[in-house]
């Protein structure tokens, strides 16, 4: 990936601008959700885990896409890319507690930690490595859900689910544009994408734990 000095000073305003924007939602949503949720223990467990993944992704994207070159933005990168791996688990966990639930929802709960925490430390310990790998299981963990698909319609309105697939088309549409390196503003692109289909996913979780 590219270091933030390789950008031009457009492209760093553009993306500075997207993670002001973007942080600010994630903190009014974050302070939204905790006022709303109900206070039940799934509910809480739930809604806790996706605040911790939505905040660490959120946070040391804005700290290491912002912060100059040198050993501290090399080690946030390691953050960085580790959090994306605790935001899917912890997207899918209000899905699988409250919308699957049962058996294939504590099946899909410890698929998605267990490949969001191997995937977290690789990402921390072996840094710069299995880049090839570490993609795939972006996307595949990303899509985990299609597996419990038809429990998730049993309870989820159809509007839900599309707006959980939505977010899931752009996250993975913004992940391509993110590698195509070539193109002006793609960092910027991809921050984009990220705060667009994190807000269908945070749209769908907000139902999910007030209710």
């Amino acid at each position: 990936m590219l270091e933030q000095s390789s950008y031009s000073s457009s492209e760093l305003i553009a993306d500075g601008v997207i993670h002001a924007l973007g942080l600010a939602a994630v903190t009014l949503g974050i302070v939204l959700l905790c006022h709303l949720v109900l206070p039940e223990p799934t509910h809480l467990v739930a809604a806790g885990l996706y605040i911790l993944g939505l905040a660490a992704t959120f946070a040391f994207s804005a700290a290491y896409n912002l912060a100059p070159a040198g050993p501290i933005k090399s080690y946030l990168r390691r953050l960085d890319h580790a959090a994306i791996f605790v935001m899917i688990a912890g997207t899918y966990t209000p899905v699988a507690l409250l919308a699957v639930g049962g058996t294939p929802g504590t099946i899909l709960l410890v698929f998605v930690w267990s490949i969001g925490l191997l995937g977290a430390v690789m990402k921390i310990v072996f840094p710069g490595r299995f880049e090839r790998l570490s993609f795939a299981a972006y996307i595949i963990l990303g899509w985990a859900g299609l597996l419990a698909l038809f429990p998730m319609m049993r309870v989820l309105t159809s509007e839900e689910i599309g707006f959980l697939a939505l977010g899931g088309i752009l996250y993975s549409a913004g992940a391509f544009v993110h590698l195509s390196l070539h193109l002006r503003y793609h960092n910027a692109i991809w921050h984009a994408f990220v705060v667009s289909a994190a807000a269908c996913h945070y749209w769908v979780i907000l139902q999910l734990v007030t209710r």
